[in-house]
């Protein structure tokens, strides 16, 4: 199959689970069917699916992936001061790293509004299916959502690390409290000692709850840094973090506290 073919494969068998969607006409652009596509699965139930469909699935998102680039996180330059940290302005779902952070909602099922941009969204769709299945299998044996604060570890699949950290930030609405700041501190921690136990070298944070959870950028920048620095202090020497920003702003706010000029 070419990319387009398996584009229009798996947008017709999705099509086809629900019977409101048979009518919809697959469009003939390539943009429109990607959003299609994304949709489709943005909006899917965590419900079993074929073989067939997943191994066609597999092809077309790696495909996607090594067509967009991906970051070696390994070649990525150190801030100064610190060879185990590193601040990275870019996609965190491009980078080749033991694991990356993915700041999840406590059903930890990913965002079911289609197209959203929230990171959420964007690792299930990129990683596949087969992560909000594994996430629901997992939470139907835990048999509660996850506490803010909290953390999971789980397989990567189409991305090109090898595990997703998935945690809770607080949500924010009106002041932030002393309470919440320990829960910002204890997502990153939670992540930091799922990844030293699962034997990973190097971890990629995005900017926890600092977008639909609204905390302040500056005030969770501070935490983010002072626990990881903390953590690799005592216990994580070997592990390489990376803070991963996607704003302007939010690179601006960590290379003043991380001391790192203008590149």
């Amino acid at each position: 199959m070419t990319q387009a073919e398996r584009r229009r494969y798996l947008i017709e068998t999705l099509l086809l689970e629900r019977p409101q969607y048979r009518e919809i006409a697959v469009p003939a652009d390539a943009r429109a069917q990607k959003d299609l596509l994304r949709a489709l699965m943005n909006v899917r139930a965590p419900e079993p699916i074929g073989d067939a469909f997943l191994a066609v699935q597999d092809e077309y998102l790696r495909a996607e992936r090594a067509a967009e680039g991906i970051v070696d996180g390994e070649r990525l330059p150190s801030v100064p001061g610190d060879a185990r940290l590193v601040l990275w302005q870019g996609d965190i779902t491009s980078l080749k790293v033991d694991a990356i952070v993915n700041a999840a909602n406590s059903a930890l099922l990913g965002c079911f509004y289609p197209l959203h941009g929230c990171i959420d969204n964007i690792i299930h769709t990129r990683s596949g299916i087969q992560l909000r299945l594994y996430c629901n299998e997992m939470m139907q044996r835990q048999g509660h959502a996850e506490e803010t604060g909290g953390a999971k570890i789980t397989p990567a699949f189409n991305l090109p690390c090898r595990y997703v950290l998935h945690t809770v930030g607080p949500i924010i609405d009106g002041r932030v409290t002393e309470k919440n700041r320990a829960q910002l501190a204890s997502c990153y921690r939670s992540c930091l000692e799922l990844a030293v136990e699962n034997g990973c070298k190097s971890v990629a944070f995005c900017c926890i709850s600092t977008g639909e959870f609204h905390f302040p950028a500056d005030q969770a920048a501070a935490i983010a840094v002072e626990t990881v620095k903390r953590f690799l202090h005592a216990d994580g020497d070997k592990l390489r973090v990376i803070f991963d920003v996607f704003k302007d702003s939010d690179l601006q706010i960590y290379r003043k506290i991380l001391g790192v000029g203008e590149c």
